[in-house]
């Protein structure tokens, strides 16, 4: 396993700056997001010269890019803000390779107007899921046409809000473009926390084959997604990094939902962890 970071953690008046500091902890990799550019993270378009500078800073420091956030609400209840975020994701999907990577990432979204990471009744009903389905399709067309592939995570506050519904999917979908992304800290909803290892256990069983990226961080509590440094919560790591390595996952483990001042403390905690399970 690679590890990296959210290119966000480190907040610089510029890029290069940021990248700085990836460099300083030795990460060998990072999760782009076009905001840490200067634009905004879904831009309408992505100018050469702006891939032109990204790729040489990262290129410089030896930092691989592994992958590109290409994140909007999949199931807004409004069709212009889905078709909008499609708009933007061909954008990027437009450059990625250009930029150094074919891994776009997604949210399947929730029914909350105002926040893609927020819980709503509404993501449990047929017609959101019918929402998913076109926009996930939509999306694959644009991946194709572009040659990338775009990752999903199971997150409890989305429309999916568990490894069961991840392969539901992944098997409607059928298409070799959507892969998964696993974070360990966001598959326990309400009271499922004593239940851990066989929450993660199932999740590798129905996914593990699946995955292109890992997340690294935790949570201290069940029914919302993790937000805490990786190694400051409950998640058994130890566990959790077993069936990443077990699964045969050996791509990109990227850490975020931290600050600059936990990286040290997570960095070394996975580092150790990912020496053990090798």
């Amino acid at each position: 396993m690679k590890l990296g970071i959210h290119v966000n953690t480190f907040r610089r008046p510029t890029l290069e700056e940021a990248l700085d500091a990836v460099a300083e902890h030795s990460l060998e990799c990072v999760h782009f997001n076009m905001a840490a550019a200067g634009v905004p993270a879904m831009p309408e378009r992505i100018d050469e010269d702006l891939c032109d500078r990204i790729t040489g800073a990262l290129a410089k420091r030896e930092i691989a890019m592994a992958s590109l956030s290409a994140t909007f609400n999949m199931i807004h209840p409004s069709v212009d803000v889905r078709l909008a975020g499609l708009r933007r994701l061909e954008a990027i999907a437009s450059r990625a390779r250009q930029l150094g990577t074919t891994l776009l990432t997604l949210c399947t979204g929730t029914r909350d107007r105002d926040s893609m990471w927020r819980r709503h009744p509404d993501n449990d009903t047929a017609a959101a899921w019918d929402d998913l389905v076109t926009s996930i399709r939509a999306a694959l067309e644009i991946a194709q046409r572009h040659r990338v592939i775009l990752g999903v995570e199971p997150e409890v506050s989305n429309v999916v809000d568990s490894a069961a519904k991840a392969r539901r999917l992944l098997d409607e979908m059928n298409s070799p473009r959507l892969k998964i992304i696993m974070d360990g800290a966001n598959l326990f909803h309400a009271g499922e926390l004593l239940r851990m290892h066989e929450i993660l256990d199932e999740a590798f069983d129905l996914l593990g084959d699946d995955v292109v990226l890992a997340h690294a961080k935790d949570l201290d509590r069940d029914g919302q997604a993790g937000h805490l440094a990786a190694g400051q919560g409950v998640l058994d790591y130890d566990y959790y990094i077993e069936l990443l390595s077990n699964s045969g996952f050996d791509g990109a483990l990227i850490l975020h939902s931290l600050t600059e001042a936990d990286v040290d403390r997570s960095v070394a905690l996975l580092r150790e962890k990912i020496v053990v399970s090798g």
